[in-house]
């Protein structure tokens, strides 16, 4: 589906370019088309952001219990030695 969407993009970009190359289209619309582009792209990159922010939160707590847990193994087998 997403290929989709970016091909119907590609497709009405080419027909605005067509338009532009005419003097066909108003340039206001295009500043309005890359207002809501730019915003987009702002509010997707903030979500990213914090959605990397949470998963590196995650990785620090799985290094922090396998360095737990490594610490165990090298405490059993010196046990076990003995």
């Amino acid at each position: 589906m997403v290929e989709f969407f970016k091909k119907m993009m590609d497709w009405a970009l080419s027909k605005e370019e067509e338009l532009a190359k005419n003097c066909k289209i108003d340039p206001k619309e295009v500043d309005n088309q890359i207002e809501k582009v730019t915003k987009k792209k702002i509010e997707l990159q903030e979500k990213c952001e914090e959605e990397i922010a949470q998963i590196n939160k995650l990785i620090e707590r799985l290094e922090k219990i396998k360095a737990e847990a490594s610490s165990c193994d090298t405490n059993n087998n010196e046990s076990k030695d003995e």
